[in-house]
């Protein structure tokens, strides 16, 4: 998501930027079930905090991620709730993304976090990443795109940005069901990378969903998360890696262009490319490739120079008449380490023919 001040949310206008195990289990009787929801649902009455599931029809850790918390620095400067620096200034939602338009063509649903009625909807925005100013500033007051605002009741509402062009299914009106499909997984206004934007609210005040609802100001102090499971604080992580023949870019890589793992023995390079997010000044990372015959041709170590929210480093060798990439399977290695901390350790392969 791109850094941007985020305005109210209007009745007229949406406003938001960003840059198996088998388990058995015994039934309980209904009147069982209906006494536990009645339960649920007055305790939630008396405090005043719903639960919320996720925005989005994914696998957190593996075909998504959390891209970025809300910034809950009331300063210039810029904190998470567990005072990382997964963030921007004035952040006020949590970044649902997926890897890659790629990803974003196949379709990844966005869904209703809670039970609600649509109060607001905007559909018809294209999906574009906005890379420079320019593009930035062509997005106007619309930087939420295309969205809609769920109302929860008892002061809540949830706001879902981003959304692919033509996709929202929802009306004003409507009566949606937790789990919902409300649209799908999008680029479109203020948006650098295929997500969807969630901001909570209560009583018109952005709440960080890790955090809950009148908490005090900062990170690290007291929290009532509102998310109906446990969810990880995940700061770093890998979004997703391959090989390439040319030097890649992170524009490149976000479009889900270097897909492929089979090659002509003719390429003029081999790079295996890697796509972070996350890292921080002095963390190490390491590549390792080695040949069909079992040779390490490459063995480097570095210590990153400066945190970066996403990352992208490669690593490879060019093909020349002196040292010619040998036909075969290529083994690739990558590991990020903080401290003693193995963050990523991945194993890739590919196949020049």
């Amino acid at each position: 998501m791109m850094k941007a001040k985020r305005g109210a949310l209007l009745a007229a206008a949406l406003a938001s930027s960003c840059l198996g195990l088998n388990v058995q289990t015994r039934a309980k009787p209904a009147m069982a079930d209906a006494d536990a929801t009645a339960q649920k649902q007055a305790a939630e009455a008396e405090s005043g905090q719903k639960k919320f599931g996720l925005p989005i029809a994914c696998r957190l850790g593996e075909d998504c991620y959390i891209m970025h918390y809300v910034d809950v620095d009331p300063s210039p400067a810029e904190h998470d709730f567990a005072c990382g620096r997964q963030t921007y200034d004035q952040h006020d939602g949590t970044d649902f993304a997926i890897a890659n338009e790629k990803a974003m063509a196949a379709g990844v649903a966005v869904i209703a976090a809670a039970a609600g009625t649509v109060s607001r909807a905007r559909d018809g925005m294209a999906d574009r990443r906005v890379e420079g100013e320019a593009a930035k500033q062509a997005v106007g007051k619309v930087e939420c795109g295309n969205g809609l605002v769920v109302d929860h009741g008892q002061g809540w509402e949830s706001q879902y940005c981003h959304l692919k062009q033509g996709s929202v299914r929802v009306k004003p009106g409507e009566v949606v069901a937790k789990g919902a499909v409300l649209g799908m997984v999008g680029e479109s206004g203020l948006a650098g990378f295929p997500h969807v934007h969630l901001t909570l609210r209560h009583l018109g005040k952005p709440v960080d969903p890790f955090v809950g609802p009148a908490m005090p100001p900062g990170c690290g102090g007291p929290r009532r998360p509102v998310w109906e499971a446990p969810l990880a604080y995940v700061p770093t992580g890998l979004v997703q890696a391959g090989f390439a023949t040319q030097t890649p870019t992170l524009g490149e890589v976000l479009a889900g262009t270097y897909r492929e793992t089979v090659f002509p023995v003719g390429s003029p390079a081999l790079i295996f490319w890697v796509h972070d997010f996350g890292v921080l000044q002095g963390d190490i990372e390491s590549f390792q490739m080695t040949s069909p015959g079992g040779e390490t041709v490459i063995k480097q170590e570095q210590a990153l120079k400066n945190a970066q929210r996403a990352w992208l480093s490669f690593a490879g060798k060019r093909n020349s008449p002196e040292k010619p990439l040998a036909a075969g399977v290529w083994q690739a290695r990558y590991r990020l380490k903080r401290g003693d901390e193995v963050i990523v350790d991945i194993h890739r392969e590919a196949n020049l023919q």
